[in-house]
């Protein structure tokens, strides 16, 4: 049994991981987009809307293999996950179909327009277009996320003399005190991801000399959009996301921050520490008195519940995973912060485009947002183990008792396999568009 459900887990686990490498970029690089034609329309610069049209294309590409890799997720929640959908599906059903039928296929339809309609449609039709594909696309994540916040804080539901839960309150769904904090903190990660994807690529046009118009476009607004979404991931969202931990999450709070025992007078912040689960604590710690409580309570000496006031039966099951995930996380964004303020800086006084080092580290950043990203949601899903909805449904109550483990572990071989082709197609893709570059004159005669 085990097994079996350490591989539902892990299959899961993997492919909706590389799944989320692609919405990620969409998400925040539909936004862009929208500025690119606004910046168009509002200036007559072509620039600008070769610019848009460029990144249509790849945010086209992100798309379908967010579609490829999205569908057999659906699928996982009857083969592996058959039990939790019986038991949940009167909720998270609900949440799941609205994405499907509203917000896919907005966004599917008005990308179509806007690859294939300008002509057509004309500038302000193709901008409208334009504007439908990123509310589409953000409104896909905000019901994605709606369905993980029920799991996270469920409200609004009854549970039945079958065991099933169904929803009492519809509108408690999308009030859920988890929801937005959650929404706004993840969509700020998205556009960290496209920010860096962007600025990176007119750094590399920069550096190779190539579209160097196109270059100092993309690494504008790169860095435009990346410090205000680099700030606005730390405060106010993640202080927000931060405290709901807390408050409804509190023993999931003390394993992400390594607090084994309760400490009197003010808990202190952890920089740098290994956790060691035989002796309960960290090894070879670094940290700055009292300051998580400040930044928790806004008080200096309050105090922050350890691990050893709860039962360890309720512990996060993998609590190095959840502490590192979250670190990783925390010290990446506190990186990002740095890179995109020296960025601004230097944008301000003019010489960005000219330092050479600044855009080699702007390049180079491309995968460290995707890392963020992905160890902030391994926080999220550690942090609720061993519960898939908190509270109330262990992870051995959800899982297909007819699956074995031996079908489990042969399917996601086959999953590994597939996508690391898949993977390495769209990275050839990506990579001809990016050589191509923005179709313009001005491009074509670089």
């Amino acid at each position: 049994m085990e097994d079996m459900i350490l591989y539902n887990r892990l299959q899961f686990a993997f492919t909706i991981t590389f799944h989320y490498l692609f919405p990620q970029l969409t998400m925040g690089l539909s936004l862009m987009i929208v500025y690119f034609k606004w910046k168009f329309l509002r200036t007559k610069i072509d620039d600008y809307n070769h610019a848009a049209k460029f990144w249509m294309k790849i945010f086209a590409l992100n798309f379908t293999m967010g579609v490829v890799t999205g569908i057999p997720m659906e699928f996982q929640f009857g083969t592996n996950w058959a039990k939790f959908s019986e038991l949940t599906g009167g909720i998270i059903g609900q949440t799941l179909a609205m994405e499907g039928m509203f917000s896919f296929f907005l966004e599917s339809s008005f990308l179509g327009m806007f690859l294939f309609g300008e002509k057509l449609l004309g500038h302000k039709l193709h901008f409208l277009s334009g504007l439908m594909v990123f509310i589409g696309s953000w409104a896909s994540g905000f019901l994605i996320i709606a369905t993980h916040s029920w799991m996270q804080y469920p409200v609004g539901y009854e549970i039945v003399e079958n065991g099933k839960f169904v929803l009492n309150n519809f509108k408690a769904l999308f009030n859920n005190p988890w929801l937005w904090p959650s929404y706004l903190h993840n969509q700020a990660g998205s556009l960290i991801t496209s920010s860096f994807f962007v600025a990176a690529v007119g750094a590399f046009y920069l550096l190779s000399n190539k579209h160097s118009r196109f270059g100092k476009i993309f690494v504008k607004t790169g860095v435009i959009f990346g410090v205000i979404s680099s700030i606005v991931v730390a405060f106010p969202t993640g202080d927000m996301a931060a405290k709901n931990v807390v408050k409804y999450q509190p023993v999931t709070f003390a394993a992400m921050e390594g607090i084994f025992k309760t400490e009197k007078g003010g808990s202190e912040i952890v920089l740098i520490g290994q956790p060691d689960m035989q002796n309960k604590k960290l090894d070879n710690k670094i940290a700055v008195p009292n300051v998580l409580s400040f930044l928790t309570y806004q008080r200096w000496d309050a105090e922050i519940k350890g691990l050893n006031e709860f039962d360890e039966s309720i512990h996060p099951t993998n609590i190095p995973g959840l502490y590192y995930g979250y670190h990783i996380m925390a010290g990446l964004g506190t990186i990002f912060i740095a890179i995109m303020l020296t960025a601004t800086f230097l944008l301000w006084k003019n010489r960005l485009f000219q330092t050479k080092w600044l855009l080699w580290i702007l390049m180079f950043m491309i995968p460290f947002p995707y890392i963020a990203n992905t160890a902030g949601w391994y926080t999220a899903e550690l942090g609720r183990q061993p519960w898939l909805v908190y509270n109330l449904m262990r992870m051995v109550d959800g899982v297909s008792p007819t699956v074995s483990s031996g079908n489990a572990l042969f399917t996601l071989l086959g999953f590994v396999g597939l996508y690391i082709l898949l993977g390495l197609l769209f990275l050839m893709l990506v990579l001809k568009i990016i050589r191509k570059g923005p179709e313009s004159q001005i491009a074509l005669n670089n």
